[in-house]
């Protein structure tokens, strides 16, 4: 059995999507969905549907780019070691390939890349790093997608004569460290006008500035557009803004003009279809990620970097072969924690909290998300590294799960993250006492509501509606993520055609339905034990809209979420 859903149908304002559609002439439902999504006149949804590369923002706009640009440049002119420095995720390796990549082609110099290791270093900028810039002669550092959080380390890197610009998305603490420049929207004091960019879309504005200030062509800075992409697809930034304007283009470059490491992970993975920006996450994002997951993200940055075609093939056998391990062992680990979770004292509880001192660290996080989709409720996977207990955690849609993290910080030794997703570590000896105050906090702050997954409706269809036509125009809102999420539409009384609907493979349904003599097929997974609603006289539906290419053919069909009885 699923989970049950709640459905809610989202309201707008019937007048401005009456307005709207005087001056489109689309279907209301397109109409209803772009004022959903704060897009009210011709203008706007023009320049939503037409993203354009010059609606970018001017670097320079952004606190601290310009004490950065002119750093970077007098380290070039001076012929100084620089060091750039970066997380071991997708948004982490990506940036610091770009930054690097974008530099090279212009420094001859000494130039050089650090990645913390994920078991030995841990998160963010690490002593071991800074010490390594040292050893090296290095006298420039910059951080990509960490550095935000750690101001003595900072002040480490400062009193070893090392400059240090942070390039950070991450929320900043109270104590901003005492960095040369630090580039992040997310600060109280910086007016950049978009405040959502990826890490690596950050390093991507450093490097548009000194393009600028160097007078380079803009396209030396667009080559980097399908790893921007990617990295906003991997760490599930809002698809807005700026950040459509880098997606849009970016899947677009990725699709006509790959990078190299893309085109050879995608070949490795017998990826053969258009890339969308879900691809970018569920084909893409584990392969570059299982690097660090399973052995040393280096691997990562090698690949995106690499111009050689034989090196980068047998980079991204070896990242294949990382993500096949990761694939095994998150499997054995999701097994084992379902287990545990059949424990009746876990049944009532308001969170999820497991710790385990033989799972694997780098899979934890895919665990939490895993146990979200059985046991719909904050969730945070623990394990034991170096002698502590160190995890993830995430979060459903509702919760601010950094916030309740916080809440219990005086148990941990360090912690980051956002509303959806975090780490933390901790001592053995705490771990019983986190579990109690988390537990406790969760019980207290959330709101019951929430702990019911909720589906959100764009707008009501009749199947009639359903034509290439609208199919053509909501492929249009692509590429989909947070903040534009791929349309949701109900349809109300429909029933089964002929009796033609049915069980496929034991636990989906394969739909054949009708309403007032419009019809429409289509797949629901998991729903097979719904098949009564179905075969019982009408009944709602809730699906997304998409083609499905047979054999040749070509056809519309529905992706079933949920049904209800019409009843």
């Amino acid at each position: 059995m699923g989970l049950t859903k709640r459905w809610s149908i989202k309201e707008v304002d019937a007048q401005i999507v009456n307005e709207l559609q005087a001056s489109l002439r689309v279907h209301p439902a397109i109409c209803k969905m772009l004022v959903a999504r704060g897009i009210y006149t011709f203008d706007q949804a023009k320049l939503f549907f037409r993203p354009q590369l010059s609606d970018l923002h001017d670097p320079f706009l952004m606190k601290g780019m310009q004490k950065a640009v002119d750093r970077i440049c007098s380290a070039i002119e001076w012929n100084e070691r620089i060091l750039i420095y970066g997380d071991y995720d997708v948004d982490g390796t990506s940036s610091v390939a770009v930054v690097y990549s974008f530099l090279k082609s212009l420094y001859a110099g000494q130039l050089n890349y650090y990645i913390p290791h994920r078991y030995k270093e841990g998160y963010g900028l690490s002593k071991q790093g800074i010490d390594f810039a040292k050893a090296n002669g290095h006298t420039l550092l910059i951080t990509l997608d960490c550095g935000i959080k750690s101001a003595d380390l900072v002040d480490y890197a400062n009193g070893l004569g090392i400059d240090v610009i942070i390039c950070d998305h991450h929320l900043p603490d109270e104590r901003i460290p005492n960095a040369l420049a630090i580039l992040n929207p997310k600060q109280a004091d910086c007016t950049y006008p978009y405040k959502e960019l990826s890490a690596c879309g950050i390093g991507f504005k450093l490097i548009e500035a000194l393009a600028i200030q160097l007078n380079k062509p803009k396209e030396s800075v667009y080559a980097y557009l399908d790893l921007v992409a990617t990295s906003i697809a991997a760490d599930i930034v809002a698809l807005d803004g700026e950040n459509r304007v880098l997606g849009f283009y970016g899947i677009k470059k990725a699709n006509e003009q790959p990078s190299l490491s893309l085109k050879t992970l995608l070949e490795a993975s017998d990826f053969k279809r258009t890339l969308q920006m879900s691809d970018l996450v569920f084909v893409i994002g584990p392969r570059v990620n299982a690097a660090g997951r399973m052995d040393d993200a280096k691997k990562a940055v090698e690949l995106f970097i690499e111009t050689d075609e034989e090196k980068v093939k047998e980079i991204a056998a070896a990242l294949q072969a990382d993500n096949l391990d990761r694939k095994e062992v998150d499997k054995t680990i999701t097994e084992q924690a379902i287990q545990l979770l059949q424990h009746p004292h876990q049944q009532h509880k308001k969170s999820t909290v497991l710790f385990q001192t033989n799972w694997h660290k780098g899979v934890v996080g895919i665990v939490a998300s895993r146990l979200i989709d059985h046991y719909y409720r904050p969730t945070i996977v623990l394990t034991e590294s170096n002698g502590m207990a160190s995890g993830s955690a995430r979060s459903i849609p509702g919760f601010n799960i950094h916030e309740a993290i916080e809440a219990c910080s005086h148990l941990l030794e360090n912690y980051g993250g956002h509303y959806f997703a975090a780490g933390m570590t901790m001592h053995l000896h705490q771990v019983d006492a986190f579990i109690a105050a988390f537990e406790k906090q969760v019980a207290d702050t959330i709101d019951p509501s929430v702990l019911i997954p909720e589906i959100s409706i764009d707008a009501e269809l009749q199947l009639s509606d359903i034509t290439p036509a609208l199919l053509n125009l909501i492929n249009q809102f692509e590429p989909f993520g947070p903040n534009n999420l791929r349309p949701v539409f109900i349809s109300k009384g429909v029933q089964d055609d002929k009796g033609y609907s049915r069980i496929v493979k034991d636990a989906h349904l394969k739909f054949s339905i009708q309403q007032n003599g419009a019809h429409m097929e289509g797949i629901g997974f998991n729903l097979a034990d719904k098949i009564g609603i179905v075969k019982d006289g009408l009944f709602d539906v809730v699906y997304t809209i998409d083609q499905n290419d047979f054999n040749g053919k070509s056809r519309l069909q529905i992706k079933v979420l949920d049904l209800k009885s019409s009843k």
